[in-house]
């Protein structure tokens, strides 16, 4: 297990922003449309999860509605949050897929 966690330490430090919908990772690339089980084995867990807000509508109640098996089934999706130093990536999952990657610090 520390072995794995530090090998993804180790593979997210080599990231490197590929462009728009993209996320190089060491030798791999994470497009738009991988599953969220591909963002686990490149980058391990996240930093920081929470729900992508879907509207600006209360939340307040609806995590319980929101969510079936483990993982988020609203249009928003998850948020999964990997921390580098100053730098942020964000990778949005709606559905068991990536639908958005955002590199948040330069």
């Amino acid at each position: 297990m520390r072995r794995t966690m530090c090998l993804s330490v180790l593979l997210f430090a080599c990231a490197a922003h590929a462009g728009s919908g993209t996320l190089r990772v060491g030798s791999q690339v994470l497009v738009v449309g991988d599953s969220a089980t591909r963002v686990l084995e490149l980058l391990g867990k996240p930093s920081y999860r929470s729900h992508a807000a879907s509207s600006s509508s209360s939340h307040r109640g609806s995590r319980r509605s929101r969510r079936h098996g483990g993982r988020s089934t609203s249009s928003g999706g998850e948020q999964w949050q990997y921390r580098q130093g100053s730098r942020v990536v964000t990778i949005v999952v709606a559905d068991g897929k990536v639908s958005a990657i955002r590199d948040d610090g330069h």
